[in-house]
């Protein structure tokens, strides 16, 4: 079953290349296992321009990462499903991280670096973003609520889907997926 899943799986990969552009229609019937919470929008949201602190103290926006597709993850270090999930999030960044897609984690609410240090540590991760967003302005202008919350942006800074809860991105099914998103429009 898994090799006839893989099949179906390349060959909409196939099709998705040989159209020449990337079809939100085909990747969201591509979902399966944790993958069916990502929930696809019918057509792209306007982002936030709200800032956010990069790991250094320096203001940022979603703006620093046009021109890419990003998995953005709100998350906490007091948050259980965050923990689970993050080491996902970190192997889908080392596989498909580059020039077409960036991980990009944001810690929301009270997190000190050295706790979110602390807990990149304690579960192996050293490939993401020690991001925060201390008064959650980045989060609520977004309509976050709860976490983990994923949200795909297209390299137009648009959110074209979002999942609640945590998910293993480091899969077959989401690396598909997110592969069918970036393929280059010719």
């Amino acid at each position: 079953m898994r090799k006839l899943m893989s099949a179906l799986l390349y060959t909409a990969l196939l099709g998705l290349a040989n159209t020449g552009h990337a079809d939100v229609a085909a990747a969201e019937a591509m979902r399966e296992g944790d993958m069916r919470k990502l929930i696809f929008h019918s057509a792209p949201i306007e982002s936030s321009d709200v800032a956010f602190k990069s790991e250094d103290g320096q203001d940022m926006t979603l703006a620093d990462y046009a021109g890419k597709h990003v998995v953005l993850n709100f998350w906490a270090t007091w948050c259980a499903p965050c923990r689970h999930e993050m080491p996902h999030l970190s192997a889908l960044q080392e596989t498909m991280g580059g020039d077409k897609l960036e991980v990009v984690t944001i810690a929301t609410g009270r997190n000190p670096l050295p706790g979110m240090q602390r807990f990149f540590a304690e579960i192996e991760v050293d490939n993401l973003p020690l991001h925060t967003d201390a008064r959650q302005s980045l989060a609520r202008s977004l309509g976050v609520l709860g976490l983990p919350v994923t949200i795909i942006i297209d390299p137009e800074g648009r959110e074209v889907g979002r999942m609640q809860g945590d998910a293993d991105w480091s899969s077959e099914n989401a690396m598909a997926i997110m592969q069918a998103l970036i393929e280059p429009e010719s």
